[in-house]
């Protein structure tokens, strides 16, 4: 079974809450992909989806260079769901009408249920009000031939419109966000009664169908993995072996910029574990010397996705002919590598951006679909044990990306001191699994300070911490005083060279997790 053969699609017209719409629809084990507003028509039609979701965006349909989807598509008897933005563009490109509102919303609002059928099937009409999270400054003025209003709030007569006789819906509000306290019920009326999907997109049903896929690509010929003692990675590693076996030679490199003791407990752990056949290469020094200097994180990143591939492509050659390297890439790693509105790349990553063209290994990617969180049932559906599969986030890497500015012994040697003080007493206080990730990381300047009533001048630690469910959105986390006092305390006592601790209070967006 390919579960890939059924699924909802999303075009992305630049909305920051897209991937969450992604999620919500995943969560109902249902698949959709994102792709750009630009997809072709084509390019649809050979998809083939059950559905097709248009996002919202920031941008106002009457603007000049609006982002316009084309309306062929309302022309493909595919069930659309509009959001926001794509509701108004829906209305525009059908005849209808969008004019700036008298009365933004933006904010909680109560939504009434006018027609409960489509999309609020199950949901109760006249009095009843539900609440809701709008977000928009215009709004639907007059509906295109054929539709009919089915809910209205306080400022919006057309909060929710449907064609009577296709299926075309659209909502002015945003029912992906936990804000909006209908959304799951409207996104399951859509995917299940309007599209007709089922629900089976199942970690379980994953695992046989890559399994297959990779048993038919791979054939005969050898793999290898790499491995950073990551999640991804292990459960990379795990399904690839499980669809073909001592075909796969995993790869772990010592680049020199891991965290005090992880090497040893890595290579415990594969080797006590897994099953895995599991290589391990010091390259130290190879990584060290090539981030000499280097400053610019986009040019640290490369390097370091340079050098990954070169000894992978090394130890390749002594295995004998090796063809393909399995890699954990995940779907936020391709979002966030790949531009979907006409700006600038957000930053490369290690297995994607940081890929040398003259790489001559295939590129087997099974996790390539899938958010973080789904790629830790796919491990414990694997069989593997959770001290893996719960690890907080480790970045490819290294501790490179949390020096900020040059990477030398030194430095290195302050930050993994710091990094110890920090995963100790965020596991002593129980705070580990309760956040997405935390970590210490390295500042380029220095700050006077006292001690032993004598003056300093030294390093500045800055503490990361933060919530999350996939890593496409995050919020710092709201660690108690006493805690943070705690970490700040030790790192100052304990580690020569800092005297200073900063605590990061942004949330992706406007920033992202990692420093660089």
């Amino acid at each position: 079974m390919n579960i890939h053969n059924e699924k909802i699609l999303i075009l992305d017209f630049g909305s920051q809450t897209t991937q969450l719409i992604a999620r919500r629809i995943r969560e109902q084990k249902v698949y959709c992909e994102i792709h750009p507003y630009t997809f072709s028509l084509d390019s649809i039609k050979e998809m083939q989806p059950k559905g097709i979701v248009l996002s919202g965006g920031p941008a106002s349909v009457y603007d000049e260079d609006a982002p316009l989807s084309d309306p062929g598509l309302f022309e493909l008897d595919i069930p659309v769901l509009g959001i926001c933005y794509g509701a108004q563009l829906m209305t525009l490109q059908l005849g209808g009408k969008v004019e700036k509102a008298q009365k933004r919303e933006f904010g909680k609002s109560d939504l009434e249920v006018l027609f409960t059928g489509g999309l609020f099937a199950g949901l109760e009409s006249g009095t009843c009000r539900y609440q809701i999270w709008m977000s928009h400054g215009d709004r639907i003025e007059v509906l295109p031939a054929g539709f009919e209003s089915s809910a209205q709030s306080e400022h919006s007569p057309y909060a929710a419109i449907r064609h009577t006789e296709k299926n075309m819906v659209g909502v002015q509000f945003h029912p992906e966000v936990a804000h909006t306290l209908i959304g799951t019920d409207v996104l399951r009326n859509f995917i299940f009664g309007i599209c007709g999907c089922d629900p089976n997109w199942t970690m379980h049903n994953f695992v046989e169908s890559t399994v297959a896929e990779i048993r038919n690509k791979v054939g005969a010929e050898k793999v290898i993995c790499a491995l950073s003692g990551g999640v991804d990675s292990a459960v990379t590693a795990a399904l690839v072996h499980k669809a073909i076996g001592d075909q796969l030679t995993c790869i772990y490199v010592n680049n020199g910029l891991m965290r005090t003791g992880e090497t040893k407990s890595l290579m415990r752990f594969f080797q006590d574990k897994t099953h895995l056949n599991v290589i391990q290469v010091d390259a130290e020094e190879y990584f060290l010397g090539e981030l000499d200097g280097v400053v610019d994180p986009e040019i640290k990143r490369k390097k370091i996705g340079y050098g990954f591939i070169k000894i992978f492509e090394e130890e390749a050659k002594k295995l004998g002919d090796v063809k393909y390297l399995a890699q954990g890439t995940l779907y936020p790693d391709v979002i966030e590598s790949v531009s979907f509105r006409g700006g600038a790349v957000i930053k490369s990553h290690h297995n994607v951006g940081g890929l040398p063209e003259v790489m001559k290994l295939d590129l087997i990617e099974p996790l390539r679909d899938l958010f973080k969180d789904e790629v830790r049932e796919l491990g414990l559906e694997l069989g593997l044990p959770e001290e893996a599969i719960y690890r907080q986030p480790f970045p490819g890497p290294g501790l490179g990306i949390r020096i900020m500015g040059e990477v030398t012994r030194d430095r290195l040697a302050i930050l993994r001191q710091a990094d110890v003080i920090v995963l100790e007493e965020m596991k002593n206080s129980g705070y580990y699994r309760k956040v997405w990730q935390s970590f210490a990381v390295l500042l380029p300047i220095q700050t006077v300070g006292v001690m032993g009533d004598e003056r300093t001048y030294e390093n500045v630690i800055a503490l990361r911490s933060v919530d999350s469910v996939d890593a496409m959105t995050a919020d710092w986390s709201k660690l108690p005083y006493d805690l943070l006092g705690r970490i700040s305390n030790r790192i100052i006592n304990e580690v020569r060279g800092v005297n200073r601790v900063v605590f990061d209070v942004s949330s992706k967006p406007p920033s992202t997790i990692e420093w660089e």
